[in-house]
């Protein structure tokens, strides 16, 4: 098989182990080939540029730059670009962020070798593939609504420990309003209480803990 016909890959994940295992599983198949490796986000983005590969298999927490971040940054240049998130996080919002950012296929780490490579040739044919675990939290997450940009930086200081007063004098706002933004939080959340916020929070993946 020529060069030409091969599906050519680029894995970027900043774990060595995951990156071998991985290429290692592609390079057993006679109609892949893996043509670069990254261990963080500005390698993946400089590597595609290099390369031009037909697939990147990206993890979406590296160092340096987000996996996130360089998918939206490299489709900015190259809008055709095939990219497939394989990462461990299954918050809905994660998966929403990632799909939204462009990709083209959605994977958890967890995932069957031979579901891999599906979902490799799968977008490598022009389609997307988002698994059926990946698919239901992403529709789950479609019908919730969405926290704004204020409301998730008080649920972050909540997550942090800080008091309303304490969250007032660090975003320059009243504690009425900050009564206000965490009312709207429980409420979009559908939780009772702070703690219930946090978890639910972290759990969906719209703060650190």
């Amino acid at each position: 098989m020529s060069q030409s016909n091969f599906i050519r890959i680029i894995v970027a994940d900043d774990h060595p182990v995951v990156r071998q295992g991985l290429v290692t599983i592609i390079e057993r198949e006679l109609d892949m080939v893996v043509v670069g490796q990254a261990s963080n986000g500005c390698e993946a983005k400089e590597l595609f540029g290099q390369k031009r590969p037909d697939i990147v298999l990206m993890d979406l927490r590296m160092p340096k730059l987000s996996g996130a971040v360089a998918i939206e940054t490299i489709l900015t240049k190259f809008d055709s670009a095939n990219i497939i998130i394989l990462t461990t996080f299954d918050g809905d919002e994660d998966i929403y962020n990632g799909i939204k950012a462009g990709a083209k296929g959605y994977l958890l780490k967890d995932t069957e070798p031979s579901e891999i490579l599906r979902a490799i040739r799968t977008v490598a044919s022009g389609k997307k593939y988002i698994s059926p675990v990946v698919a239901t939290k992403l529709e789950e997450r479609m019908k919730k609504p969405e926290l704004s940009e204020r409301e998730l930086q008080v649920l972050q200081l909540i997550t942090n420990g800080n008091t309303n007063q304490q969250i007032a004098l660090t975003l320059h706002i009243t504690e009425g309003t900050v009564k206000y933004h965490v009312n709207n939080i429980l409420g979009k959340l559908g939780v009772s209480d702070r703690t219930q916020a946090v978890v639910a929070g972290v759990k969906r993946g719209l703060v650190k803990f």
